[in-house]
C-alpha cells in the first residue's frame, strides 16, 4: 500500500451499499436512529447533541431520517424535546433556534421497560409507521439502535430488539447496535457479555464505541506514522526511549462517586481509552486501509503485551474522595494509576509504554509523549514528539536550537502545529459525531472488535483482581497535585527524563 493512500481516503455520502446474495444493493430505505436510555445523562449530553450537529451539517436529511427516544420514564414527546433542547445550542449551530426546532421535530418518544415485550412492540410499530410514511420497502430500511444504557441491561435490551424490532426481510437494509463502555468489569464478565450479544447479532452488526477513537488527533495517528517518510525509520526501539500516554483531570468525581467507585480509573480510562491509543502508536503498518486489516494489527499489539509487574504500577486515591456520601468509607478504588506496559516484539522490545491517568490533579489534558534517546555527547535535553489530544489540539516536536544572540549556547524549543491557529476556519468534529456517522456508513475501523476487547481485558484483569481483593493499596495524594510522588519515581526508573524549565505555550492568534 503506497503512502499516498493514507491521504486519499474520502467518503462522500453517509449511505453505503450492502451485499445481498451476489449483488451489491444501494441502501435506499429511510434511516431510523433509536436512542435507548433517551432520558439519561449520556443521551442528553453526548448522543443527541452529536445527532444534532450531524443534522446541521446535512448528514441526517430530514426527509430520510427519524429519531426515536426510548426509556422507562413516562414523558411525552415534547417533554423529552424540552429536556434535551438546552444541550443542543452551542456556538457551532449556524442558526440555533431555527435549527434546534426543526431537529426536535424529528424526535418521537416511546416509553417502556427494558425487559418486556410490550414497549419494544410499540417501538417497532412507531418505527414501521415512519418507514411506511417514507415509502420504504419492507426490509430496505436502516435501523440504528444506540444503547445509552448501563451494561447490565444490554443482554435483555438486545434480546428484545432481536425479537421485536429487526427488519422483517433483507432488501439491502440493516440493523446495527451501538454499545457503550464499560463493556464488562474483567475478562470473564466481558466474555459473558460478548457471548450473550454475539448469540443475537453478528459481529458486523455490533459497534462497541470508544469515543477516544473518534478524537481528531487519535484518528491522525495512522496518517502521521505511515504517510511521513521521516517517521518511518525513527519509530522503533533503536531511537525511542519511552512513550507516555497521559490523561489528567483537574476535578474529582463530582457527584459520580458511586458510579466511579464500581470501576476505578483503570477500568474507566486506562484499559480502554489509553490502551486503544497505545495500539495506534505501536501497531505495524496494515496491508490496507480496510477496517479489518487495521484492527488485525491492533490485536497483534495487544497479544504482544507482557504481564504487568506489580513493581511497575503506582496507584493513588485523592484525599477527600471518600468524603463523597456515595463512596464507601473504606474504598480501595484508585483515582490515579501509572502502569508500565512492555511490548514483546522486534520493534518495541525494551521500550516502556507508560499509561498514566488521574482525577483531581493540577491540570487537565490528554496527550501522547514520544521521548527519543539521548544524542551521544553532552546531555542537553531530549527530543520529544508530543501529540496533544485535548484541550488545545496540537502536535509539536521538542528539539535543540541555538539561542538567538552572539553566544553559541543552546536552548530547547519546538516545531509547532497548533490546530486552532493553523486551521482557523475548520470546526473539529466531536468524537461522538464522527463515530455515529461511521456507524451509519458501516465503517468499523474506529470500533473495538470482540477479539480486541478480549485481548485488552487479558492484559489488565490480573491487576484489577489484585486491587479488588485489597492486595494492592492506593497511595493518598493531595487534590490539585501531580499525584503520588512514587509515580514520578517510577517514571524516572523507567527512563523518562523530564525537561525542567521548559513549558510549551500554545500560540495565540
Amino acid at each position: 500500500m503506497g503512502s499516498g493512500e493514507w491521504c486519499l481516503q474520502k467518503r462522500d455520502s453517509f449511505k453505503s451499499e450492502t451485499l445481498v446474495g451476489n449483488e451489491t444493493v444501494p441502501e435506499i430505505g429511510c434511516l431510523s436512529i433509536i436512542v435507548l436510555g433517551a432520558s439519561g445523562d449520556l443521551a442528553k449530553k453526548k448522543t443527541f447533541p452529536a445527532l444534532f450537529h450531524l443534522y446541521c451539517q446535512g448528514f441526517l436529511p430530514p426527509n430520510e431520517v427519524h429519531i426515536f427516544g426510548y426509556a422507562r420514564t413516562k414523558i411525552s414527546d415534547d417533554e423529552l424535546r424540552n429536556r434535551i433542547r438546552g444541550y443542543l445550542v452551542s456556538e457551532r449551530s449556524a442558526s440555533p433556534s431555527k435549527d434546534v426546532s426543526k431537529f426536535l421535530q424529528l424526535i418521537k418518544y416511546v416509553s417502556g421497560s427494558y425487559d418486556a415485550a410490550e414497549g419494544f412492540q410499540m417501538l417497532d410499530k412507531e418505527i414501521s409507521k415512519h418507514e411506511t410514511s417514507k415509502n420504504s420497502l419492507e426490509g430496505s430500511s436502516r435501523r440504528l439502535f444506540y444503547l445509552a444504557l448501563p451494561p447490565s441491561v444490554y443482554p435483555s435490551v438486545c434480546r428484545m430488539i432481536r425479537r421485536y424490532c429487526m427488519n422483517k426481510s433483507n432488501l439491502g437494509g440493516w440493523t446495527r447496535i451501538v454499545v457503550e463502555k464499560p463493556f464488562g468489569r474483567d475478562l470473564g464478565s466481558a466474555e459473558e457479555l460478548s457471548s450473550q450479544i454475539g448469540e443475537l447479532f453478528d459481529e458486523p452488526q455490533i459497534y462497541r464505541i470508544d469515543h477516544y477513537l473518534g478524537k481528531e488527533l487519535v484518528q491522525n495517528l495512522l496518517v502521521l506514522r505511515f504517510a511521513n517518510r521521516f517517521f518511518l525509520p525513527l519509530w522503533n526501539r533503536d531511537n525511542i526511549d519511552n512513550v507516555q500516554i497521559v490523561f489528567r483531570e483537574d476535578f474529582g468525581t463530582e457527584g459520580r462517586g458511586g458510579y466511579f467507585d464500581e470501576y476505578g480509573i483503570i477500568r474507566d480510562i486506562i484499559q480502554n481509552h489509553l490502551l486503544q491509543v497505545l495500539c495506534l502508536v505501536a501497531m505495524e503498518k496494515p496491508v490496507s486501509l480496510k477496517p479489518e486489516h487495521i484492527r488485525d494489527e491492533k490485536v497483534k499489539v495487544l497479544q504482544s503485551v507482557l504481564p504487568i509487574k506489580d513493581e511497575e504500577v503506582v496507584l493513588g486515591q485523592y484525599e477527600g474522595y471518600r468524603d463523597d456520601p456515595t463512596v464507601p468509607d473504606h474504598s480501595n478504588t484508585p483515582t490515579f494509576a501509572t502502569v508500565i506496559l512492555r511490548i514483546h516484539n522486534e520493534r518495541w522490545e525494551g521500550v516502556p509504554f507508560i499509561l498514566k491517568a488521574g482525577k483531581a490533579l493540577n491540570s487537565r489534558k490528554a496527550e501522547i509523549r514520544v521521548q527519543f534517546k539521548d544524542v551521544p555527547g553532552k546531555k542537553q535535553g531530549r527530543n520529544e514528539f508530543v501529540i496533544r489530544l485535548q484541550p488545545s489540539e496540537a502536535m509539536y516536536m521538542k528539539l535543540m536550537v541555538k539561542q538567538p544572540g552572539l553566544e553559541m549556547s543552546t536552548v530547547q524549543s519546538e516545531l509547532d502545529l497548533s490546530y486552532r491557529q493553523r486551521y482557523q476556519s475548520v470546526t473539529i468534529p466531536e468524537a461522538y459525531e464522527r463515530l455515529i456517522l461511521d456507524t451509519i456508513r458501516g465503517d468499523q475501523q474506529h470500533f473495538v472488535r470482540r477479539d480486541e476487547l478480549k485481548a485488552a481485558w487479558e492484559i489488565f484483569t490480573p491487576l484489577l483482581h489484585r486491587i479488588d481483593n485489597g492486595e494492592m493499596k492506593p497511595i493518598p495524594y493531595q487534590a490539585g497535585s501531580r499525584g503520588p510522588a512514587e509515580a514520578d519515581e517510577l517514571l524516572e526508573k523507567a527512563g523518562y527524563v523530564q525537561t525542567h524549565g521548559y513549558i510549551w505555550i500554545p500560540p495565540t492568534l
